[in-house]
């Protein structure tokens, strides 16, 4: 029997693929976004249009989730099974130049979502937290066990408050909620932001690549799809209050990526070095036990497999 699912940040890049999955699941979709100015409103639409725009399970609605009135009301009128709430201020450099809005948010709108929520018995609640809760955490990998009480920039801090929010509201209502801790997302339309997609573009286009560091540091890439795996086996699965690394359990340094990057392309790269920047982490690296024994989350998709799909897409979407 086909479900409604509400999900939030719907148009963009995590947001856009798991509304696919779940209309081609038979799932009936309500797709959430304001289209906030992080990057071009066009590149939005175009996630959208892509595949969901003109499918009769999907609706779209142009709507701010700090919104009061606008979330309550879409909430009561549709009623859904589960919420999925992907929207939020993304990025750790931005969220230090201004904080208060990455507080406003990802933490008032979260809020705004639950009350939603438990007010119209909403079963389930999943919300997207980040691998950047562990800070410069010194062992690896990193589990969900580790303490996260020591967040080296506002975005990281308002995702780990985001989840003791979440914690409290399960608490009190008992409505399952699980915490999703993405590591380095990838892939067709990931955001224009993020290193990946950044170095196609200046590779193209035939420009210098910045990078920060002496390129050691290093990430736990992980493809979108698996992505999307987890957080369906989440919705599926959740009965309780959980937090589960979503990871691809394999790091790669900042050099390591660059050199894929090049023979991904077939492009050399010039190379425009540049020092660390404050708030970035060291490395992330993602212990998948817990989702691998509850969620039976198992990625998938290597980093050169993965870049090959991105840098496809990327050609094609020029």
């Amino acid at each position: 029997m086909a479900k409604t699912i509400i999900v939030t940040g719907a148009a963009g890049f995590i947001g856009s693929h798991l509304c696919e999955r779940l209309v081609d699941e038979g799932q009936n979709v309500i797709g959430i976004d304001n289209f906030a100015d992080f990057y071009a409103r066009e590149v939005k639409e175009r996630n959208l249009a892509e595949r969901l725009l003109g499918e009769t399970r999907f609706q779209f609605e142009e709507i701010d989730i700090r919104d009061r009135q606008a979330v309550d009301s879409i909430v009561r009128q549709s009623r859904p099974e589960t919420i999925v709430h992907l929207a939020a201020m993304a990025g750790v450099r931005p969220s230090i130049e201004n904080p208060g809005l990455y507080t406003e948010v990802n933490l008032d709108g979260t809020v705004r979502l639950l009350d939603a929520a438990v007010t119209s018995g909403v079963k389930k609640f999943i919300f997207a937290s980040s691998s950047s809760v562990y800070g410069n955490n010194q062992k690896v990998p990193f589990a969900e066990t580790d303490p996260v009480d020591r967040p080296i920039s506002p975005y990281a801090a308002t995702k780990r408050a985001g989840e003791l929010i979440c914690h409290s509201f399960w608490h009190l209502n008992q409505m399952p909620i699980a915490c999703l801790r993405f590591f380095t997302v990838f892939g067709p339309r990931q955001r224009p932001d993020l290193a990946i997609a950044k170095f196609f573009r200046l590779l193209e286009a035939g420009k210098p690549i910045p990078l920060f560091g002496d390129g050691t540091t290093s990430r736990d890439y992980t493809y979108i799809d698996d992505i999307i795996d987890g957080v369906r086996a989440a919705m599926d699965r959740i009965d309780g209050y959980r937090i589960y690394n979503l990871g691809g359990n394999h790091p790669v340094t900042l050099a390591e990526l660059l050199t894929a990057i090049e023979e991904t392309t077939g492009i050399q790269a010039e190379i425009d070095r540049q020092p660390m920047q404050p708030g970035d982490v060291d490395r992330t690296y993602a212990d998948l036990a817990r989702s691998g024994n509850e969620l039976d989350y198992r990625p998938k998709t290597s980093l050169r497999e993965g870049l090959a799909n991105q840098w496809q897409w990327h050609r094609s979407a020029r």
